[in-house]
């Protein structure tokens, strides 16, 4: 179909404009009509996500974990299909737990030996625990903007933490998301500590070894790190042994490794060696690696390895549990509606806080009765 053009009007003298052709259609009907019935928001099968995850397809796995992470029932009666399809593909990495003190250089170390790992034909997977994340925004999401080499590379994939939450419910998210990460074939997986305080407790619970990042030069260095985290360390490293800080770098080390002395022999056997390195100038990074693999080599050959690995496992089956009633108690209709009395009848004096929570439990106990 031609359009007629007024210009071509014989008033118009001089002037010639060629008819038009037809205008085709932006955008192809059924092209959209497939978008909408499977956009990239669609949920896939659990058998998708799972040939997906097996074929090393980072977009799948990227969105399985989505799933993990989400907290709409429709979306973790996929996932827990999906992982229990996974389970017999996962346990093949070392999980490696890193925490350090606030400007430690924990990006910068991640990176170096990430780079070394993946220079060695490794698979890595970077995550976090962080149930602070909403509030403080964590750093998680600053390490992949500053690991610029580490998130480029192929053999490597950093996810951010997931959203706040309650400790327990974020670090069990974040160990189900280790299982998918070893299905899709990830030969090491580092979990980076972002928040604090418990949050050390939680990722040793869920590694198989336990790396403690330290600085020299910023004062008592013991006084800096609370001695149960000292206690979990498989190996102590201190960072930005570099320059004008080396010799204080060499001095912490010679501290930490006459504290660690008085601590009582691990379960394991083996002991934890201070190590110092400069993850800027790469100096020492292969070394730590080396460590890490030799207490893999030990404590395989000893049994506690996979002991370990089957005490955590028991762990969080517990852990799950005690997760899961709980929130079912604070979500229950008839008690959520009643917290706010009964804590205000104990605030004001007007009953123990024993038979509050005897007679908040009651009520939970007979609604779930007479389901």
């Amino acid at each position: 179909m031609s359009y007629h053009h007024p210009e071509n009007d014989p008033k118009y003298i001089g002037l010639n404009v060629n008819a038009g052709i037809e205008k085709p259609e932006a955008v192809n009907a059924d092209s959209v009509s497939r978008f909408l019935k499977k956009g990239k928001r669609a949920i896939l099968s659990a058998n998708e996500y799972f040939e997906g995850i097996l074929q090393g397809n980072i977009t799948i796995l990227s969105q399985a974990v989505t799933l993990v992470e989400s907290s709409k029932p429709e979306h973790q009666l996929v996932a827990q299909e999906i992982i229990i399809k996974c389970l017999p593909h996962a346990g093949k990495s070392v999980r490696l737990g890193i925490t350090g003190v606030p400007g430690a250089g924990k990006s910068t170390f991640i990176e170096a030996l990430g780079k070394h790992i993946t220079g060695q034909g490794g698979k890595l997977a970077v995550l976090a625990i962080d149930p602070s994340s909403e509030r403080s925004k964590g750093s998680i999401l600053g390490d992949k903007t500053r690991m610029e080499e580490l998130s480029s590379d192929p053999n490597a994939y950093i996810r951010p933490s997931p959203s706040a939450g309650s400790l327990g419910g974020v670090a069990r998210k974040t160990r189900e998301i280790i299982i998918l990460c070893e299905a899709a074939g990830f030969s090491t997986i580092f979990i980076e500590t972002v928040g604090v305080g418990q949050s050390e407790t939680v990722v040793h619970s869920m590694v198989d070894f336990f790396l403690l990042l330290q600085i020299a030069g910023a004062g008592d260095e013991l006084q800096g790190i609370k001695r149960g985290i000292m206690e979990m360390a498989d190996a102590i490293v201190i960072n930005k042994a570099d320059g004008d800080n080396l010799e204080k770098a060499q001095l912490a080390a010679a501290q930490f490794r006459n504290a660690l002395h008085l601590f009582p022999p691990t379960g394991s056997g083996w002991s934890p060696p201070v190590l110092t390195c400069s993850a800027l100038e790469n100096k020492g990074v292969q070394q730590a690696w080396k460590v890490v693999n030799e207490y893999v080599a030990m404590t395989g050959e000893n049994g506690y390895f996979l002991n370990r690995r089957s005490d955590q496992a028991r762990y969080w089956m517990y852990e799950t549990i005690n997760e899961t009633l709980r929130n079912n108690f604070y979500q229950n209709p008839l008690v959520k509606p009643k917290l706010h009395h009964y804590e205000k009848l104990v605030l004001d004096n007007g009953m123990s806080s024993f038979i509050a929570a005897h007679e908040l439990l009651a009520t939970y106990f007979k609604s779930i009765g007479n389901k």
